[in-house]
């Protein structure tokens, strides 16, 4: 597993899929998913170069960041995935940002837990699957109101994950739609696109994309 290597092939991937879109690289953030990896994967990572790392389940992350404390520069903390809320009181102490923001239920949780700020994306589900959590796209404005208005947290953006397809292109009219929304809110943020489709997320505006595989390999 070549971290470092797998890394300069992802950033040179971004800075090619930024240039066909007019973009620069340098608006987009790389959040490294360490999902199931060692917290020594997690420092060598750090070593070529990451400074954002994202991760799926509170217990585990917490273990994680404990154990990386001393480590400087100290990274980013992402919560990439699902939240409960019987997991929000650890959530606000450990993550810098979250991503996750799928319910004005948890959002309130957040808000009532947290003692500093804390920035938030409202996850969004443009496919309309049902598995999928976040807010529909009707209903996501008032969302947008009624999060913002909550005390302790800043809405940043939005985000989505795409369905899993054969052919990436099939996932750009998500992608762009959520841009549009985006922009209807006024927000900064798109974290959109993970290892399969990242270069057309690019394209379409994302500034984070949430990258495991394509880094780190294959999980076991």
């Amino acid at each position: 597993m070549d971290i470092a290597r797998n890394l300069h092939d992802v950033e040179h991937r971004i800075a090619q899929a930024a240039q066909r879109a007019g973009r620069s690289p340098a608006e987009i953030t790389i959040v490294a998913v360490t999902k199931g990896l060692t917290a020594q994967a997690i420092e060598a990572a750090l070593e070529a170069g990451i400074r954002h790392i994202g991760e799926n389940r509170v217990q585990e992350a917490r273990e994680k960041i404990a154990r990386l404390s001393n480590l400087q520069p100290c990274p980013t903390w992402h919560m990439v995935g699902h939240l409960q809320t019987n997991k929000v009181k650890t959530a606000v102490e450990i993550f810098d940002i979250i991503h996750s923001i799928d319910s004005l239920r948890l959002a309130e949780a957040l808000s009532g837990r947290a003692r500093n700020t804390v920035s938030v994306l409202l996850q969004v589900n443009i496919s309309g699957e049902e598995p999928k959590s976040g807010f529909s796209q009707a209903e996501l404005h008032k969302a947008a109101e009624d999060v913002a208005r909550l005390p302790m947290l800043e809405v940043k953006g939005l985000m989505t994950i795409a369905p899993l397809v054969s052919d990436p292109e099939e996932v750009r009219p998500i992608f762009r739609r959520l841009r549009e929304l985006r922009d209807s809110l006024g927000l900064e943020h798109l974290s959109m696109g993970m290892s399969d489709d990242f270069e057309v997320a690019v394209g379409e505006g994302a500034t984070m994309v949430r990258i495991g595989r394509a880094i780190f390999g294959e999980r076991g």
